[in-house]
């Protein structure tokens, strides 16, 4: 048996049994040369101290854990430290290495711990000063709302071109975007990227790149070279619902204006002397409102459905011209050569046509039919054979008119002025001569031609 005194006998009653109780830095101190030198060594060699807390660093060193110290309610600035002793001595450890006055610690659920036994390897804890848990994610949401923002920075990998912006950009001019959704939560879509980090949208760069600088500043900028259609439908892709009004507008002011502008006599000249006598000129549909086409050879043009209001054509010559639906409203044709002219459904309410001649020696009859004529000065004009069936002569005046053998069936002659005129064979059957004037009729008016 070894001597009891001797600290390096072992008795029947080992005195490390009855050693006071140990410091920290004696446990410690234990640990590490249980660590370095072998449990063999330190049982034969230590001292008494040393040796208890030898075995006590031995039985613990296989069971070591670390653990990560955050403040509560923030992820950043953590400490990484042993975890040792008793609950007290982490406390100790978390006020020294993060600054401030440990008073509890949770778990990265918000759990309590309150004992030391409950803290596992490679742990996140939260230390608090007394206030109760905070959630670091529920935190940091908070902050982005109370801002109105995010700070971080991201890329873009936009048909393999980068763009690096900030989430701000993306989201706050927009909110109901696709980018907006896209970026608002992070990874809520699921978002791919590439190898470098970047997110991967599958556009077009050239047409992307507007979109984003509008964003950035609110100003619409599109360099040479760029259509603007292509930015309006990436514009309509993402949702940029006020960018798209820019873009409507700057694509509608981009175009040529519509040139409606009236041809001018100089104009009309140059056409007519370009076109062989023989051709017909198509003018069907072109304005000539307000244009002097006065005293100029006009045969056989087509003029249909043409603008022809407030034209000057006295003394023209529109011999067998097609005027059929044109708009003659408050043109000047006095004297002017309308043989064998077709006027069917044509406006030349409020025209004049004093002095025309109408009547063609070849027996081609002019036709004025469904004409609305309404209040045409037509007085001393040629009117033979022509045809005025169902047309609108209300308030006319056709004082001293030649109308042998015309056709006025059907016709509105109400308030009309007939006087001097001549209805030889003139067919009234139908029409209404309310208030018309028949005064010093050239050839009586047989009741044979007004009623059937």
């Amino acid at each position: 048996m070894f001597s009891p005194v001797n600290p390096f006998c072992l008795t029947s009653t080992p005195a490390w049994r009855n050693a006071p109780p140990l410091s920290a830095s004696h446990w410690a101190r234990g640990v590490e040369v249980g660590l370095r030198l072998g449990p063999d060594y330190v049982t034969q060699r230590c001292w008494l101290p040393g040796l208890a807390a030898t075995r006590r660093g031995l039985r613990s060193a296989g069971s070591m854990r670390r653990v990560t110290l955050f403040v509560n309610g923030t992820p950043k600035n953590g400490k990484v430290v042993a975890v040792y002793g008793t609950l007290s001595d982490l406390l100790s450890v978390a006020s020294n290495k993060l600054g401030i006055k440990a008073t509890s610690v949770y778990n990265g659920k918000g759990g309590l711990i309150d004992d030391i036994a409950l803290i596992r390897d490679d742990d996140v804890l939260f230390v608090c000063e007394g206030e109760p848990f905070i959630d670091p994610q529920t935190d940091v949401k908070f902050h982005e709302e109370l801002t109105g923002s995010h700070t971080d920075w991201l890329t873009l990998n936009v048909g393999g071109r980068y763009f690096t912006t900030t989430r701000s950009t993306l989201v706050n001019k927009e909110p109901d975007s696709m980018l907006a959704h896209m970026f608002k939560d992070k990874d809520a879509w699921g978002n791919k990227q590439d190898h470098r980090g970047a997110f991967l949208i599958d556009r077009s760069p050239e047409y992307f790149e507007p979109i984003l600088n509008y964003l950035r500043h609110g100003q619409l900028i599109v360099n040479d070279g760029i259509n603007l259609l292509g930015v309006l439908e990436e514009a309509r892709f993402f949702g940029i619902d006020s960018l798209i009004e820019h873009l409507e507008v700057a694509i509608k002011n981009s175009q040529p204006a519509e040139d409606h502008s009236p041809i001018s006599r100089k104009e009309f000249v140059r056409f007519l002397l370009a076109t062989p006598t023989k051709s017909e000129l198509r003018c069907q549909g072109l304005n000539f409102s307000g244009a002097d086409l006065s005293r100029l050879d006009l045969r056989y043009i087509n003029f249909k459905m043409a603008n022809l209001s407030r034209c000057n054509l006295a003394h023209a010559n529109l011999c067998c011209a097609n005027l059929e639906r044109a708009d003659l409203s408050g043109s000047v044709l006095d004297c002017a050569n309308l043989q064998g002219v077709k006027m069917l459904c044509s406006n030349a309410e409020g025209a004049s046509l004093k002095g025309c001649n109408f009547e063609d020696p070849s027996g081609l009859k002019a036709n004025l039919e469904g004409a609305n004529l309404k209040g045409v000065d037509m007085e001393g004009s040629q009117m033979t054979g022509i045809n005025l069936r169902v047309a609108t002569l209300k308030n006319a005046k056709l004082k001293n008119c030649n109308l042998r053998g015309a056709t006025l069936a059907g016709t509105d002659l109400e308030n009309c002025d007939l006087s001097g005129c001549d209805l030889q064979e003139a067919n009234l059957r139908g029409s209404n001569v309310k208030g018309a004037i028949f005064e010093e009729m050239l050839t009586p008016l047989h009741m044979s031609q007004s009623v059937r």
